[in-house]
C-alpha cells in the first residue's frame, strides 16, 4: 500500500518545483529524451525520487542542492535502497543543471542505452 502522506508530499513538490527541477523537467517530459518516459517526484518505497524512468531502463535522476553535502550518509542509504529495487541512480548538482544542461542530458541519455 502506498503511503498517502508521501503521495501528498510528492504532489506538493511537483507544484513547487525548484528552478533546476523545472529546467530539467522541460527536457525530460513528453518522452523527449531518447523516447524515455520520465515521471517527476515519484514515490519509491519510503522515498520520493526527483525523476524516475522505468522503461527502457530503471533509472532515477536526483538533483542535489547545496544542503546535500551535509546529507551524504542519507543519500548513500537512499541510493542503496533504490538500487535494491533495481534502479540505477544518477546524481547531479543544481549547479550542473543550471550551468551545463547539455552535459546532464548527455549523461542521462547515455544511461538509457
Amino acid at each position: 500500500m502506498r503511503n498517502q502522506t508521501l503521495v501528498g508530499r510528492a504532489k506538493q513538490m511537483r507544484r513547487e518545483a525548484t528552478p533546476p527541477e523545472r529546467k530539467l523537467w522541460a527536457h525530460l517530459k513528453a518522452d523527449q529524451l531518447a523516447g524515455a518516459k520520465f515521471r517527476r517526484q515519484v514515490v519509491i518505497g519510503p522515498y520520493i525520487a526527483d525523476f524516475a524512468c522505468r522503461t527502457p531502463v530503471m533509472l532515477v535522476v536526483e538533483l542535489d542542492g547545496d544542503t546535500h553535502g551535509a546529507q551524504e550518509s542519507y543519500d548513500a542509504e537512499r541510493t542503496r535502497f533504490l538500487e535494491s529495487k533495481g534502479y540505477r541512480v544518477l546524481r547531479f548538482s543544481n549547479r550542473d543543471v543550471m550551468q551545463d544542461i547539455e552535459a546532464v542530458l548527455a549523461t542521462i541519455a547515455a544511461s538509457l542505452l
